[in-house]
């Protein structure tokens, strides 16, 4: 039998089909809660010592959890350090019912569809934070439903990422309890250390780094963040004074937004240049990386509006041959860096440990994958105590 290819001709479906739009599932309620995680030690870094920022006391959370009509569930967050957390929660208020109802496997189109609802106020900066906890939030109930860590439907390329601390190593915390810190953290199986600099005498910073990397030898992985402290002209002279140490790499030297300048140190010294983690949105980072302002991506899925854009951020620097450090959040950006295709490095912070009643297992200088679906992680009793606030749209209200 051929192919009849002179005549136009329609097949016919059976009667009872239907089509995806017809099929699909739907969003049935959202519970949006507003927390704040207490911090026992205000932190302070380099941007505390410059007088532009207070010590950080306390983080916000908007937590999101999206439920749909075939009974399946997803949760995810979105965070701000020092201010933001409530007009991000008011934010999320007028997002939500633009959700319900709607198919919640078209994450991509959702994600535009909460974009162009505040657009007035841009696409970035606290209108793409406030879209994080969705996103992730339909992300996670995604693989959920697959029966699935985050990881493997994204298509991990590995089933571990190497993992390096920072919480132990700021500016306010003395050199003799750094150094203690190190210790815990490398006998606890930590793969590296990074340490706050941005004194504004440069030469406490290389005496507390050169501490360090004497207590860990010259092998073993050593960061330093100085948090947009310098200009142009400082950077140079204390990326200079650094090479000495053998480093991953220097974060943020520069102001977030000097894309140039940052290309301009990555050029010239062998120490890698690491940055993006103050950048909102796709767009940002597309300058960024096009700028070759950095050797090293960092950025975070809560900050840029979740794990859609952050996904588009990972397949652009992947293109252009950037390394992957993402900032914070780990139980988010674990199940990230697992499928990103150069070998990254995860952010470790224990800070959020006591919002979930699951851990993550680092094990060998690595963090790895848990077996449970999604993002692997519910709220615990803590967070609920520290709940300030919830609404409740759709089913239920």
């Amino acid at each position: 039998m051929a192919v009849e290819s002179n005549i136009v001709s329609y097949a016919q479906v059976a009667g009872d089909a239907r089509t995806a739009a017809e099929s699909g599932d739907r969003i049935e309620s959202i519970r949006l809660s507003l927390v704040f995680l207490p911090l026992a030690t205000p932190v302070s870094d380099a941007k505390v010592l410059t007088g532009r920022q207070k010590p950080l006391t306390e983080i916000a959370f908007i937590f999101a959890q999206v439920r749909s009509r075939d009974g399946h569930e997803g949760i995810g967050f979105g965070y701000s350090k020092r201010a933001g957390g409530p007009g991000m929660y008011a934010h999320a208020q007028e997002l939500a019912p633009h959700l319900l109802g709607e198919d919640p496997n078209d994450t991509s189109r959702l994600f535009t569809k909460l974009l162009w609802a505040g657009a007035s106020m841009g696409r970035s900066g606290l209108t793409t934070q406030a879209i994080a906890p969705f996103d992730i939030a339909l992300w996670d109930l995604k693989a959920k439903r697959a029966g699935l860590p985050l990881a493997k439907l994204l298509g991990a390329q590995r089933d571990s990422v190497q993992c390096y601390n920072t919480s132990g190593g700021y500016l306010h915390t003395p050199l003799d309890q750094v150094l203690k810190n190190v210790e815990i953290s490398r006998n606890s199986g930590i793969g590296g250390i990074k340490l706050k600099v941005g004194q504004p005498d440069l030469s406490i910073d290389i005496q507390r780094v050169g501490e360090v990397r004497k207590l860990l030898g010259n092998d073993f992985p050593l960061m330093v963040d100085a948090n947009q402290q310098w200009d142009r002209q400082k950077a140079t002279r204390a990326c200079r004074a650094f090479e000495g140490f053998d480093l991953t790499w220097i974060e943020e030297p520069l102001d977030a937004y000097d894309f140039e300048g940052h290309a301009q140190l990555a050029s010239r010294f062998d120490t890698a240049i690491a940055t993006g983690e103050m950048l909102t949105s796709f767009g940002e980072h597309a300058q960024l990386i096009m700028a070759e302002g950095s050797d090293f991506i960092q950025p975070d899925a809560p900050r840029v509006g979740g794990i859609t854009p952050f996904l588009q951020i990972m397949a652009l620097g992947e293109f252009k041959g950037r390394k992957l450090a993402p900032h914070f959040a780990m139980e988010i950006h674990l199940h990230l860096a697992a499928a990103y295709s150069h070998e990254p490095w995860l952010e470790h912070f224990e800070w959020l440990g006591p919002l979930f009643n699951e851990q993550l297992q680092l094990k060998e200088g690595r963090m790895w994958v848990p077996d449970r679906p999604g993002l692997g992680f519910s709220l615990s009793e803590q967070a609920l105590a520290w709940t300030a606030d919830t609404k409740t749209f759709g089913k239920g209200a």
